[in-house]
């Protein structure tokens, strides 16, 4: 103990790499949730093979931008680019698409984080797919950037990072194409309503993340903001590095000090505040990087958005009135717990008011406080036992704000619920179980007794870690999000979306198998469903469709209540 092995994103002294693994070495952009289905490698391919869809596309002939052609990632220094918006092709735009094609030569090489940045605002997050000595992978992901238009409508400077060790030993050289594409609109796709502003909390004004090195150093800066500010969202990854890579395996000091583990009990989160003040809190998704424990169990398959990050959008519209009145605010965010690096970025997305230039407004509750997390052990000197760490808390955060069409009230309810338990049976077996459940109730009560919306989320985190000796490995991860929203008390829309991912190895790639099975479905009848099986590290079987009888009768037949 431990048999975790980093996937080394940044160097550090004093961690360790297995002699064995050397040689092979809250939700948002991964594309529509319902979108399309895109293309696979062939069954019997170990290329990068992933069940989740592509970005669903508008039937107009898109206007394309190119910010990177095949570029070379084989040092640390920056890949700098220019930004113009599409010629002929003027905003509004019915939806704008990043898409990502990269790939690694063959050789000895980490994975790597990667990141993409326009105006020091975050437009791609993830990391590199591991590769080995006889195997080069190649991948392809989108986002759906239509949030970030305004972006887009001036010209910008822009930069792409991967910091790549390539020397006699780290052979592994990354290529990387970027491509925008603006679909204009029509009768079919009209322009949605999308942010007014998009604003980075970071300081650099071309784009980087920043690294808090443990919970006491935060991401943002004062800024100067509209005064007619309506809602106001944040857009968040904290992606967990160094000796935080495995923060979801982490134990209580005491039991750390025996079993080797990292310190600090496996309890992480993301608080927001607002010059200071409790703002909102966001949950952190336990990613495992392809060269995470052993590469071979991601081979065709990754983990969970291992190559391209979701982000948790976090609502701080109760903040709006505050935000709107003149005075420079501080947007910022932390991790709770943080030991040993996090890279963090977020950007704020404001809706204005058209109809006024000063809004008012304040915080009317606002009931966050700290977490508490309660720890139980039973392990003894030998290393041998189960270590638990648990929170749970509910709280309110309300607001107004004094629009050009009266006073909007919002309130927010949540309840966050964490748990992870990790038991040593002996020597050389660990399990461990995680689960991390955010439950909100969004309220939005309109001018004058007017319409009331509802809105009621549940996401989830299920997460389970076997070690089962010599050296059998399972990992399990899911991600659970359903919607429903009601208006004036009538049913409007719900959503219900289901991905998981299970892979086991014993000792061989001849033993990998593994599955990735993503379920989409929402009340206008879309529907996506895609499962795909490995074996021997090898694409063994691709079904299309299967569930979405199922999923239509979860949203028409039985109803949804947005919270089971």
């Amino acid at each position: 103990m431990p048999f975790l092995v980093r996937s080394e994103k940044r160097p550090l002294p004093g961690r360790f790499v297995l002699p064995a693994l050397a040689a092979c070495s809250g939700l948002l952009f991964a594309g529509s949730e319902g979108g399309d289905y895109g293309p696979l490698p062939p069954v019997g391919s170990s290329n990068i093979s992933i069940a989740d869809p592509v970005v669903k596309r508008p039937s107009t002939t898109p206007c394309e931008i190119v910010l990177l052609d095949d570029m070379t990632f084989d040092d640390y220094s920056p890949r700098p680019y220019t930004f113009a918006p599409p010629p002929g092709c003027p905003a509004p735009w019915s939806k704008v698409v990043l898409t990502l094609d990269a790939s690694v030569t063959a050789g000895i090489q980490y994975d790597r984080t990667g990141s993409l940045w326009m105006g020091g605002v975050n437009i791609y997050f993830g990391t590199t797919s591991e590769p080995a000595t006889n195997y080069s992978p190649s991948w392809h992901v989108e986002r759906d950037l239509t949030d970030y238009t305004a972006l887009f409508t001036s010209p910008q400077s822009g930069q792409a990072l991967i910091g790549n060790t390539v020397n006699a030993q780290y052979t592994g050289v990354i290529h990387g194409t970027a491509t925008l594409q603006f679909y204009p609109v029509s009768a079919a796709d009209p322009a949605p309503v999308v942010p007014d502003r998009v604003i980075p909390l970071g300081s650099d004004p071309v784009g980087a993340t920043v690294d808090l090195a443990d919970a006491t150093q935060t991401l943002g800066q004062p800024l100067a903001l509209p005064t007619n500010i309506e809602r106001a969202y944040v857009d968040l990854v904290a992606e967990s590095q160094g000796g935080d890579e495995f923060w979801w395996s982490c134990m209580p000091d005491d039991v750390a000090a025996i079993t080797g583990d990292c310190p600090g009990t496996a309890f992480r989160e993301v608080e927001l505040g607002v010059d200071g003040q409790p703002a909102a809190v966001a949950p952190i998704y336990p990613w495992v990087y392809t060269g995470g424990v052993q590469p071979n169990l991601w081979i065709p398959t990754p983990g969970l958005q291992t190559l391209n990050f979701r982000a948790w959008r976090a609502n701080l519209t109760p903040f709006a009135g505050v935000l709107g009145d003149g005075a420079p605010h501080t947007v910022s965010l932390g991790v709770y717990n943080a030991h040993d690096h996090f890279a963090t970025t977020a950007t704020l997305l404001l809706y204005l008011d058209a109809g006024i230039t000063q809004v008012g407004g304040g915080v009317t509750t606002n009931t966050i406080a700290p977490p508490a997390p309660v720890v139980t052990s039973t392990f003894d000197a030998d290393g041998i036992g189960t270590a638990t760490v648990a929170s749970n808390r509910r709280f309110t955060v309300a607001g107004y704000v004094l629009t050009s069409h009266g006073r909007v009230d919002t309130s927010i309810e949540q309840t966050f619920a964490f748990e992870t338990t990790t038991t040593y049976p002996d020597a050389s077996t660990e399990t461990l179980t995680q689960r991390t459940t955010v439950d909100t109730t969004t309220t939005v009560t309109e001018a004058d007794g007017g319409a009331v919306t509802r809105t009621d989320e549940h996401v989830a985190y299920p997460f389970s870690f076997d070690y089962l000796g010599s050296p059998g490995i399972d990992f399990d991860q899911r991600l659970v999000h359903n919607l429903a929203t009601t208006v004036a008390g009538a049913a409007g829309f719900a959503s219900r979306l289901s991905d998981h991912v299970a892979t086991h190895y014993q000792g061989a790639a001849a033993s990998r198998h593994g599955q990735q099975e993503y379920d989409y479905s929402d009340s206008t009848g879309a529907c996506y469903s895609r499962a795909i099986t490995s074996a021997a590290n090898k694409l063994a079987t691709v079904v299309d469709g299967a569930s979405c009888e199922v999923l239509a009768d979860t949203i028409f037949g039985d109803g949804f209540d947005g919270v089971n």
